[in-house]
């Protein structure tokens, strides 16, 4: 089956399950009572891997939607889906290295402490990524939270629980090609990298090639604020720890035969997989053996689905009469 026919059908049997799980989610909350939310998230991605280990660097657009449930004062079921890019280059990914003199030991200052410099990775690595999440996870308000003037309507809140994410790095090739007037032109073109089997996947006694879809936990702080009985804003921030190492498409050692691909296509192909051809087969083309991050920091954004909490509101009334009696 083709690539792209494949692709097509996980991105749609992706959509369908999140669809799917949130219209469960939302038809047994509104059944159950009235304590439901609906809103937006608006906010930025990032990523946290071999050519990036900073937070909020090269971050991009990201949003969504969200559904909260109410279970008490202090605990909520919330469900997002989201939508965001993953983006790194190994032009913008430094890090400090201790400074080595012509002997090679370690520079030391007047107070023996090691000097240190700013070291830019030579690999010219570089990916691009949209990422879609689908997620159900639990809040833990710090404060018992209301929406009625009297009581409390502020708390910073804990969050953690499961997601589902889907994504498929990219990557930038740079090609000069001469123009009918013999001059010299550049050409970008932009290829997705699981295919190529950049590290050697999917060839005989090699690895198989990565999954676009897996599983992520997600936790993170946010604070929100009722305003009256009906808006809820606040701003969360949340990082997802995933199982697999190749957001990036850079998780094990460099491979150089790629003899399979046609005379048209393995020069760009050996490019993507090494920009910078100095590295032997089986070289460490990794930073770090851990897995990759990813983060989403958001403002979100809700309305409270009938105000009233029916629970409450017995309690009262069964209070009021029995004053009455007396």
């Amino acid at each position: 089956m083709p690539y792209r026919l494949l692709e097509l059908i996980n991105i749609v049997t992706f959509v369908k399950k999140s669809c799917l799980i949130i219209f469960l989610l939302i038809s047994f909350c509104l059944c159950s009572a009235q304590r439901s939310e609906v809103g937006t998230m608006i906010g930025t991605s990032f990523y946290l891997g071999d050519l990036n280990s900073f937070p909020f660097v090269d971050s991009k657009f990201a949003g969504g939607i969200i559904y909260r449930y109410n279970f008490t004062p202090r605990i909520a079921l919330k469900a997002n889906i989201l939508f965001g890019t993953l983006t790194a280059s190994d032009a913008k990914n430094y890090s400090l290295q201790k400074q080595k003199d012509s002997n090679g030991d370690f520079l030391v200052d007047d107070h023996g402490r090691y000097v240190y410099s700013w070291d830019f990775t030579q690999r010219g690595l570089s990916f691009t990524s949209p990422i879609s999440e689908i997620s159900a996870q639990i809040e833990l308000n710090f404060f018992n939270l209301y929406n009625v003037g009297h009581k409390n309507q502020i708390s910073p809140y804990l969050f953690g629980g499961v997601a589902l994410f889907s994504f498929n790095p990219k990557a930038l090739h740079k090609k000069y090609v001469e123009d009918t007037n013999g001059k010299y032109i550049v050409e970008y073109h932009t290829y997705d990298l699981q295919p190529i089997g950049t590290e050697g996947q999917g060839r005989e006694g090699q690895a198989k090639k990565y999954a676009h879809t897996g599983f992520a936990i997600p936790f993170g702080i946010g604070f929100k604020a009722n305003i009256g009985k009906f808006v809820c804003i606040g701003a969360e921030w949340g990082v997802r720890f995933t199982f697999t190492d190749y957001l990036d498409d850079v998780g094990g050692t460099y491979h150089t035969d790629f003899s399979g691909f046609s005379s048209n296509t393995v020069n760009v192909v050996q490019d993507l997989a090494d920009p910078n051809p100095s590295h032997p087969s089986g070289a460490q083309r990794y930073s770090t053996r851990k897995n990759d991050w990813y983060s989403f920091a958001a403002v979100v954004i809700t309305l409270r689905i009938g105000n009233e909490d029916r629970i409450c509101a017995v309690k009262t009334n069964v209070k009021l009469k029995h004053k009455r009696k007396k």
